[in-house]
């Protein structure tokens, strides 16, 4: 009798360790194995007037959807992980007061340090002229800023220009950038077709567009895509839209949504324009200086893509500012 029992308990241990290694394998299978990814993410200090905190790994959070993953590596973009790309893309149809602020431009390039290479050009046309690629000669990068054509062409759309500029683009793991100066305006989509209906019935009537320029949302997601952060410095131009409050609102909020999405920062006081450009640009050079390489285990879908991340830290006085997706790759 006590033999058949010690079988029995023997039994049922073996069943027990069995269900429990197929579950666990089971769990295991189930698990998505993570991928490597990075992000440039920028360390901004909650109050302006003072420096932003140094930040250690443990010290940033970082959530795909509702699971929150482990920042490997926090690596400070200085010494010699400080390799910068930056173009300073500028919009041709600019008024051409903007004469009094080139010189705060060519100084924000003269301020560079030596591991900045910049790029110049103009925005005409749905794509760019480049008047200067990259080259780590400041001075030559500063010489080749001009003073805006002032004239509207057939395709004037700073976010196809843009599209084009980051699809040209050659990809290298460093930190790619844009500072564009442009007031935002669309003006290849200035009208689209609607129907009022809750007034007259005149049928399709094509209208002053209602909301900003539908490219706002392609030049953000190929920018999120190939890791470039953009940032915007608002400037007036010419032509019946430049004096329209309305397309000048939609022009802002375009720059603001794109700037905001990336990654960046857009530098206005409203649609009037900056009395001066340096102040900005001053605060622009402190946040290349408290820039990082966040890696990180991303959770990959069936297909690659862009998924939505959301960075956080509780260090006093920091703010980690990121752009609103990382690209992913397909799981195994």
């Amino acid at each position: 009798m006590k033999s058949c029992r010690v079988v029995l308990a023997m039994f049922g241990a073996l069943c027990a360790l069995t269900f429990a290694t197929v579950t666990l394998h089971s769990q295991e299978k189930a698990a998505p194995s993570g991928v490597q990814v990075h992000m440039v993410i920028t360390d901004e200090a909650v109050h302006e007037d003072s420096e932003a905190p140094s930040l250690q790994p443990g010290d940033v959070k970082v959530k795909q959807g509702k699971t929150f993953l482990n920042v490997t590596q926090l690596i400070p973009a200085r010494g010699d992980n400080a390799a910068l790309q930056l173009f300073i893309l500028i919009d041709d149809t600019l008024d051409s007061r903007i004469g009094n602020n080139l010189n705060d431009i060519r100084d924000f390039i003269n301020a560079q340090p030596a591991s900045t290479v910049i790029g110049v050009g103009y925005m005409a046309n749905a794509t760019v002229n480049i008047v200067q690629n990259f080259t780590a000669d400041h001075a030559l990068a500063a010489k080749a800023v001009r003073l805006p054509l002032g004239t509207l062409t057939t395709m004037n759309s700073p976010y196809l220009s843009l599209i084009s500029l980051v699809k040209s683009w050659p990809q290298q793991k460093v930190r790619r950038e844009v500072l564009m100066v442009a007031d935002g305006i669309d003006r290849l989509r200035g009208e689209t077709p609607t129907v009022n209906r809750l007034g007259p019935n005149y049928g399709t009537v094509y209208h002053s567009m209602p909301t900003m320029s539908p490219d706002v949302g392609s030049a953000s997601e190929i920018c999120q895509r190939f890791n470039v952060i953009v940032y915007s410095l608002y400037a007036t131009s010419v032509g019946r839209a430049a004096r329209s409050s309305w397309d000048q609102q939609l022009g802002l909020s375009g720059l603001s949504k794109l700037s905001d999405e990336t990654g960046g920062d857009v530098f206005s006081l409203g649609t009037s324009n900056l009395v001066s450009f340096k102040p900005y640009l001053d605060r622009l050079l402190r946040y290349f200086d408290n820039q990082y390489y966040a890696v990180f285990q991303g959770i990959p879908k069936k297909k690659p893509g862009l998924q939505r991340v959301n960075f956080m830290t509780e260090v006093p006085n920091a703010e980690i500012v990121a752009a609103d997706n990382v690209w992913v790759p397909a799981g195994t």
